[in-house]
């Protein structure tokens, strides 16, 4: 049975990159990058934290082309900004597949400088820490949660490969 993979955290944490990684580890996968798929619109384009967004349309799109992967037995790793409300819509959704939920998260000197290495245009600076804390005061389960401040690439894919703890169903 092909899994999903939903990879979460704040800007700047390496959601874009653990993802590449996990996708690249399966035989059959593929890469759903939700901020590409929010992008897409163009007239009437309004973003994602303010009224008027959005937001309906981008789920609805997302998982619909989840789904299908899915039901092709693609594994399926998305990324996005992944809120509690938006889980239970997705454990709604894909109730019948294994789903694994990681929270990405780092300390702000580590957000800070992996955000120092992205194109100057993606920088976020301080509103990477405002996120941060935006997603240290949500209720996320503790199991779902990992702490990548002294973690490589490789050994962050390897813990979200290989720990049950992050499966929210079987």
């Amino acid at each position: 049975m092909p899994t999903l993979y939903i990879i979460t955290g704040p800007a700047g944490v390496g959601k874009s990159t653990v993802s590449r990684e996990i996708a690249r580890n399966k035989n059959k996968s593929t890469l759903v990058e939700g901020d590409d798929i929010y992008h897409q619109v163009i007239g009437g384009y309004t973003q994602a934290w303010k009224d008027g967004n959005h937001l309906e349309t981008f789920w609805k799109v997302c998982t619909n082309i989840i789904k299908i992967y899915l039901e092709d037995e693609f594994d399926v790793v998305f990324n996005y900004i992944v809120t509690p409300k938006d889980l239970e819509y997705l454990r709604t959704t894909f109730k019948d597949y294994i789903v694994k939920f990681v929270v990405l998260i780092a300390d702000e000197i580590t957000l800070l400088a992996r955000d120092s290495g992205r194109p100057i245009d993606s920088q976020m600076k301080e509103r990477c820490i405002e996120l941060l804390n935006n997603f240290k005061n949500k209720k996320y389960d503790s199991n779902n949660i990992l702490d990548t401040s002294h973690l490589s690439i490789d050994e962050t894919v390897r813990i979200i490969e290989t720990e049950d703890r992050f499966i929210l169903w079987e």
